[in-house]
């Protein structure tokens, strides 16, 4: 496949190249309002709005054009109204190119004994004091538009591995129900058309029928892009691989899609390849 379907979303525009006919494995370039990221790449991860250990010109000098940050930690502190107030999240770190900011849904499965899930949102005794903090799709929208970030991620459920089937079925449609009213809610605001494209989260824990059941739900909601999550959450790295093949072939072709928690290029899904320790956590872009 050459140079074919182009969408053009809310922030984003997705050109794809070619798709290997063996593998599946796909080549694009995807478009933002910071420049254009060549697919596959992998996004080194700056939580707090830096990458540890490096510089923003060592970012630059080693071709970084995509990184990552994240929403929990950055409405701790500073807080994502000082970050608004001295022009959005590209200005705070100094970074001129794209940026994707995590909703704080892995966060709730990291910090589980410090979360509490309800239908309404997830609420977060901070790591830092203790203080209650509610986390709503709606709140998590908001926050990821203060800050700026090109491509916003909904609020999900991902559980640990192992969970049983009738959890993760639970987990999976309330990560579909969050969704949808993260795409309305984003919707109504009225600088959506120029801001950051939001992608929802497939989840499914383990299970190849959720996985598919959960990509044809999110699919109604015409994203820009669709990120599969709920990796690296302890299973074996055999399984991540068999969740990403029942996925893929579930969503758009003409849309980017984002493997979170990947870690590394010898994740080959079609091949067999092997994934590395769960301590390494760049994502991966296809």
């Amino acid at each position: 496949m050459s140079a074919a379907d182009i969408s053009l979303q809310q922030g984003i525009r997705f050109e794809l190249d070619a798709v290997c006919p063996h593998t599946g494995a796909r080549a694009g370039r995807l478009h933002t309002r910071h420049g254009i990221v060549e697919t596959p790449v992998f996004m080194p991860v700056g939580t707090q709005a830096t990458v540890k250990g490096l510089t923003q010109d060592h970012l630059s000098g080693l071709g970084a054009r995509l990184i990552l940050a994240n929403t929990y930690h950055l409405f701790l502190r500073p807080g994502h109204e000082i970050i608004a107030q001295l022009g959005g999240l590209h200005r705070f770190m100094d970074w001129d190119r794209a940026i994707l900011t995590d909703s704080g849904g892995y966060q709730a499965f990291s910090l589980s004994a410090l979360t509490k899930f309800s239908e309404e949102g997830v609420m977060f005794r901070s790591h830092l004091n203790g203080d209650p903090h509610l986390f709503t799709p709606e709140s998590t929208i908001d926050v990821q538009l203060a800050l700026d970030s090109d491509i916003v991620m909904v609020l999900d459920e991902c559980l640990p591995y192992p969970s049983g089937h009738e959890a993760a079925r639970q987990a999976m449609l309330r990560t579909v129900r969050w969704a949808r009213r993260s795409f309305e809610h984003y919707r109504l605001q009225p600088l959506a058309s120029s801001a950051g494209a939001v992608f929802p989260i497939v989840q499914g824990s383990m299970f190849g029928d959720l996985r598919r059941d959960c990509a044809r739900a999110l699919t109604d909601l015409d994203a820009p892009g669709y990120a599969i999550g709920g990796l690296s959450v302890g299973e074996p790295r055999t399984l991540s691989s068999e969740m990403v093949e029942a996925t893929a072939p579930e969503l758009p072709v003409s849309r980017p899609r984002y493997a979170m928690g990947v870690g590394a290029p010898d994740f080959a899904p079609r091949t067999g390849g092997r994934l590395p320790s769960p301590a390494h956590r760049e994502r991966g872009w296809g």
